[in-house]
């Protein structure tokens, strides 16, 4: 009897073990998913460090030697186009316009006298030639003469920001010695630059007639909030660094920007017809990229792919995939090379939708 009951008892556990180990393959034939590569048109954000400059920034510079007489601005102020900034003291420059002055109304009275005797052909027209020509030469030291003076008054020549004084009232100013700074903020040119394969990109790609709008991010990590375009590119490439440089302008109504910050340009780079993988079905041996492919007969084999570009969650492939393979989603740390595995199809649609729900 206890022997029969021993044999019962053995024959149960076989068969609770074998229906274990049934449904741990069937869990095991589930746990794998399988997509295909997915091409769509897309874009990628490429980031460049940038420079930030206004579109006019100019040295204000004395025109005349003299001392410092007023300043009729402050520092960090906004002035309008034409706003008077210095006064040279012009006493010297007034007494040269006077003596000038002087001379012509004397050339102008010679002149009148030689006319009239030239007139009554006292005297030769060559006299009477040689008195204009002392009356023009006079006329022009005046107007010489008072350009010094305007010297004196040092005005802006368009509506800007003024930057710090390197003088200050009293100051004997020698003949273009600098005052200050005026930058022209309502604008700013952005410029960063660009790798030479990533430029011959940005060629073919865009229309040669169309805007380009880029961000900046400034330096406090926010968005500026407004868009700039790509207006311009440099002529030649730096050989030391194979770049070229790119300049985007951008709207600054706000005078937020100002000459000399940095930031980073935000360009979106339109990608055409370009096959799509999860970045989490790639693995890494020896700085190049792989993937899984499952074959025919459910074998699972390594293949070595080409990454053109970077999104997040997505790699853009080049080489080594087409676009009806079938790669390994999940579980790359869970198979070997020529393994056979099942699996469950997701559609590449879905798969990228939902990378986060299959993360593992």
């Amino acid at each position: 009897m206890r022997i029969l009951m021993y044999i019962s008892l053995c024959t149960l556990l076989l068969h609770t073990s074998c229906h274990s180990e049934k449904e741990g393959t069937k869990e095991k034939e589930t746990n794998f998913l399988v997509t295909s590569p997915m091409k769509m048109d897309t874009s990628i954000s490429k980031i460049y460090v940038c420079q930030i400059r206004s579109i006019n920034h100019i040295e204000v510079r004395a025109l005349e030697k003299g001392y410092l007489q007023s300043i009729y601005v402050d520092e960090g102020q906004l002035i309008k186009k034409g706003q008077l900034m210095f006064q040279v003291m012009p006493a010297m420059y007034q007494a040269e316009l006077q003596k000038a002055q002087a001379e012509a109304n004397f050339a102008e009275i010679e002149y009148q006298n030689t006319k009239s005797l030239a007139d009554s052909n006292i005297v030769s027209k060559n006299e009477l030639a040689l008195a204009k020509a002392k009356l023009d030469k006079a006329n022009a030291e005046v107007s010489l003469a008072q350009v010094h003076l305007g010297f004196t008054q040092i005005r802006a020549p368009f509506d800007g920001i003024m930057d710090r004084f390197h003088v200050r009232i009293g100051s004997l100013l020698d003949e273009g010695e600098l005052l200050t700074v005026l930058s022209d903020n309502s604008k700013m040119w952005v410029y960063f630059n660009v790798p030479e394969a990533e430029y011959l990109e940005y060629k073919t790609a865009i229309n040669k007639d169309s805007l380009v709008h880029v961000n900046l991010m400034m330096a406090n990590n926010k968005l500026f909030p407004y868009h700039g375009v790509i207006e311009t590119i440099e002529a030649d490439f730096n050989n030391e660094t194979g770049n070229i440089a790119f300049r985007a302008t951008f709207p600054n109504p706000k005078r937020l920007l100002r000459h000399g910050e940095t930031g980073n340009i935000i360009m979106n780079v339109p990608l055409n017809n370009a096959l799509l993988i999860p970045q989490k079905s790639t693995f890494e041996v020896l700085d190049k990229k792989y993937v899984y492919v499952i074959d025919e007969d459910n074998t699972v084999r390594s293949r070595q792919i080409t990454i053109t570009a970077e999104m997040p969650h997505l790699y853009a492939v080049g080489d080594g995939l087409a676009e009806g393979d079938k790669i390994l989603l999940d579980g790359l740390r869970l198979v070997r090379e020529n393994e056979k595995i099942h699996y469950k199809l997701v559609a590449p649609h879905d798969a990228i939708s939902h990378l986060e729900l299959y993360a593992e």
